[in-house]
């Protein structure tokens, strides 16, 4: 495969951590955080191949995990990041989890990681919410502009990934419209090469999971098979947050995440409340 470009932004300054978003999404699903994160971080944030302002990603053979592995280690090595801290939402945790396995950060802090699925049932229900998501953003695109500028039309097209899509401007969550169409090919890749998540991570990284109480696309219960899988994590509950929830709670989220990426929480169970 061909070495490529991510389209990425770095904004802030201080120890530097890599931001990384879900299957179908694209970078600026992190912005509700940028300013609060980048006081104390210096944040990178990235699309994913296929992702927004990125190239395709480009089907070789061989399973996704490995060809988003060799993105990852070349995207460090073109920015000269030397194990810097992660974090991920989704899919965006999945690979952020890799990277811990595979020794290449300083830290991985995730939010819903993807792979904690259990059996063929509970996969097919995951496909089916993106074919559900894909299938609406493509109905809706043409109509989008004039529907969008209403905050509860915004809230019913965001409703499967967050509690409070409305709070988005119509500009953003028409990028995100159009940019879950234009992954699509992407999308169906990754989803066709999924497989749960079974690695070992030193437990010398610290890992944090985080997972949100209204989460309608990875249900909450597999939280409880990630807190078996991963014993050695800190575990998070975010009250009344979705899936991808750093919309639901900015203040909250942006603490999880400055809390990962300083080594300060480890092996505990933590939860916090509204």
């Amino acid at each position: 495969m061909s070495r490529i470009t991510l389209a990425h932004e770095r904004i802030g300054s201080g120890e530097p951590l890599v931001l990384v978003h879900g299957i179908g999404h694209r970078r600026q699903a992190w912005y509700p955080l940028v300013d609060r994160l980048a006081e104390e971080r210096e944040v990178i944030l990235l699309d994913l191949p296929g992702h927004g302002e990125s190239p395709a990603l480009v089907p070789d053979g061989r399973p996704v995990k490995d060809i988003l592995h060799d993105i990852l280690v070349d995207f460090f090595d073109d920015l000269g990041l030397d194990r810097p801290h992660i974090a991920g939402n989704s899919l965006g945790g999945r690979i952020a989890l890799e990277a811990a396995a595979d020794d290449l950060v300083s830290s991985a802090t995730t939010l819903a990681p993807a792979g904690f699925w259990r059996g063929n049932l509970e996969f097919l229900y995951i496909r089916a919410v993106f074919v559900a998501l894909t299938g609406a953003a493509t109905l809706l695109e043409p109509i989008a502009p004039t529907l969008l500028r209403s905050a509860p039309a915004r809230a019913a097209a965001m409703g499967l990934l967050m509690t409070h899509g409305g709070r988005l401007d119509a500009e953003r969550v028409l990028g995100d419209v159009r940019g879950l169409i234009q992954a699509k090919p992407a999308l169906r890749t990754i989803i066709d090469g999924g497989e749960p998540f079974d690695r070992p991570i030193d437990p010398s990284i610290p890992v944090t999971v985080a997972w949100g109480t209204r989460d309608l696309v990875l249900l909450p219960y597999q939280a409880t098979r990630a807190r078996k899988a991963l014993p050695d994590a800190t575990h998070v509950t975010l009250p009344k947050c979705g899936h991808v929830p750093m919309v639901d709670d900015v203040e909250l989220v942006a603490d999880v995440l400055l809390r990962g990426s300083s080594h300060g929480l480890r092996g505990q169970q933590v939860t916090h409340v509204a």
